[in-house]
């Protein structure tokens, strides 16, 4: 599993990380190490239709041109299966007796949904809607998916920790309160890394108005670390893009260097169906595992995901273009 570490933090994470000071001038320093990858990604057809029912034969993954070994694959919430040495497949153990001799099913089965909910007075006028629109996504998830809400103003707060009860992350969300400032990339930041601490695969969902005027870190050291760890971000915006291009441009850079979407829905109907789109990614997309083959670049390895089988590169894939092994910022 991937770890990291952010070293030099900030004095303003307190209490055990639970928020960030935008005052706070110094800038955080992250180191990431890699263990294993976890790559999610989609495949679709050139009218964009999701293309199901893809085997781990069919799919060859290169990182830096180097042919990686997969160690795991599992398409959609369907039980994941293993690679073994001898090429042929078996289900991942699921017997507690027989966690310590590899990975365990559970862990990789459905995906671990954090919705990071924008409480600031941005989104005051339109703020029951979201409220609602969230909350429907999260009754419509597959019941193997867990899930966890999380809001912000110029703090985080974890209004539902990860759980696979649906009703009890619904009912995190509704005692959310309106704030003040917007600290977007704060508590981005601090979602990603409860995110990585979760085996399997795991996304989040930024729901927000867009502008951010009391973060201390930089969109992109941000968006650096979710493209290291795997975790796809997926941004529903309620902002007017013409009056907010800035906003605008960084979200289409997070979510299509993660392996993410972006969508810009100022109605409420607008909202419900970019929520609706991104469970339909959700529900289609297949997870790899793989530990890397020895390769002395240290630096940006590019990730491809290669269909052996579409001999006429008539299908797309969607997915992070690559990571960082170690990364210094």
């Amino acid at each position: 599993m991937r770890k990291y570490w952010l070293c030099g933090m900030v004095a303003g994470l307190a209490a055990g990380g639970a928020w960030l000071h935008a005052q706070e001038p110094t800038r955080p320093t992250f180191r990431v190490k890699v263990d294993m990858v976890v790559l999610s990604f989609t495949v679709t057809d050139s009218k964009g239709r999701y293309i199901n029912g893809l085997k781990p034969a069919d799919f060859r993954i290169l990182e830096d041109g180097i042919v990686q070994k997969m160690n795991t694959f599992a398409e959609g919430n369907k039980t994941p299966v293993q690679m073994l040495e001898d090429g042929t497949l078996r289900p991942l153990v699921v017997n507690a007796q027989e966690r310590d001799r590899g990975p365990t099913a559970d862990a990789f089965v459905g995906t671990n949904v954090f919705v990071l909910f924008d409480t600031s007075n941005y989104m005051y006028r339109g703020f029951v809607y979201a409220s609602d629109a969230i909350a429907d996504f999260i009754r419509g998830l597959d019941r193997a998916d867990s899930v966890a809400v999380y809001t912000f103003s110029r703090n985080l707060s974890r209004a539902a920790l990860l759980v696979k009860d649906h009703n009890d992350a619904i009912m995190g969300l509704r005692k959310a309160v309106a704030g003040d400032d917007a600290a977007l990339y704060n508590s981005l930041l601090l979602t990603l890394r409860d995110a990585a601490k979760v085996p399997g695969r795991k996304v989040v969902i930024v729901f927000s108005n867009g502008p951010d005027n009391a973060s201390m870190v930089a969109p992109d050291d941000v968006r650096a670390v979710a493209e290291d760890e795997g975790i796809p971000i997926y941004v529903i915006s309620t902002s007017d893009v013409g009056r907010d291009p800035i906003s605008a441009s960084v979200f289409r850079r997070i979510s299509s260097r993660t392996g993410g979407q972006v969508y810009f829905a100022k109605t409420w109907q607008k909202q419900v169906e970019a929520f609706e789109s991104i469970r339909e990614s959700l529900g289609n997309s297949y997870t790899v595992t793989y530990y890397p083959a020895p390769n002395p670049n240290e630096g940006f390895r590019k990730i491809a995901v290669e269909i052996v089988s579409d001999v006429g590169r008539k299908l797309r894939v969607r997915a992070r273009p690559g990571y960082r092994p170690h990364a210094g910022f």
